[in-house]
């Protein structure tokens, strides 16, 4: 299942063109910082109305979302899905915050689905970075510790630090695929989500989905694409803005259609 993040319309329905013309279906995430540019009405109002549109499973996720407040803001505002993210706190308050996140939603409506986090990703979606990351061993997430997250929490999907990094570094391949093996055989029960797949190779992605992932996290080579592209229009002087932002609207396409094919989603609707 590919999640792509959107940061405004035309990624919006970059994200959404792609997926219909690949028959794929596709989670379209929401950062706290992007859902407060679009508006959680408004990107609630967006979805249901792709969905009407193109008769396809188009889903909105609230994504990386610090703290139980926020997380329950975008449950009222008719999100399908939350990514509940407290992996900096202690074990026992993220526990804590996430089981009170899952049995909200199942509250206010028993379909919406929920992911929590373990292990912390030390890097930032937003940067490219022109040196190589550390990847501190202490950030990784443990098998015993998954085990336990999620018979304390409920949650329906599991994202555990493995290696991965938000944005684009100089790093070379760095999966622990043991590590997802060892999760993924303790906790049969829930999908597990990988993030940073933009910063990973296509063989790491495909060998990380071969050993348990089954959802992959998208945004930095959408947002890279977008903005190389438009630069190139911006330099030509043109004032219409649909105009300026066309081009850029098709280079990220161009990347949702790649990484849906690479996921292997294509066709599944």
């Amino acid at each position: 299942m590919p999640h792509f993040n959107v940061s405004n319309l035309e990624m919006f329905r970059a994200v959404v063109e792609a997926a219909w013309y690949k028959k794929s279906p596709v989670l379209i995430g929401t950062s706290e910082g992007e859902r407060d540019f679009i508006g959680l009405n408004q990107a609630v109002a967006l979805i249901h109305s792709y969905r009407e549109q193109y008769q396809l499973p188009f889903y909105l996720n609230a994504d990386h979302t610090h703290s139980v407040e926020a997380a329950k803001k975008a449950i009222d505002a008719g999100y399908d899905s939350i990514h509940i993210d407290l992996s900096k706190l202690s074990i026992d308050e993220n526990i804590k915050g996430t089981r009170e996140i899952v049995e909200y939603a199942r509250s206010k409506n028993s379909a919406i689905s929920v992911e929590g986090e373990i292990g912390y990703i030390v890097t930032d979606s937003s940067k490219i970075y022109e040196s190589v990351v550390e990847v501190p061993p202490e950030s990784l997430a443990r098998p015993e510790e998954a085990e336990r997250f999620v018979k304390e929490t409920g949650v329906d999907r599991l994202a555990p630090a493995v290696g991965s990094i938000h944005g684009i570094a100089a790093n070379k391949p760095h999966l622990d695929f043991s590590r997802i093996e060892r999760i993924r055989g303790v906790v049969p029960v829930v999908a597990l989500v990988l993030h940073g797949g933009s910063g990973e190779s296509d063989e790491q992605i495909k060998m990380a989905i071969e050993k348990g992932i089954a959802n992959v996290h998208v945004s930095t080579d959408l947002r890279v694409a977008y903005v190389d592209a438009l630069k190139k229009e911006l330099a030509k002087n043109e004032y219409a803005p649909y105009k300026i932002t066309g081009p850029a609207l098709e280079a990220a396409k161009t990347v949702v259609a790649f990484n849906i094919d690479l996921f292997g989603s294509a066709g599944k609707v």
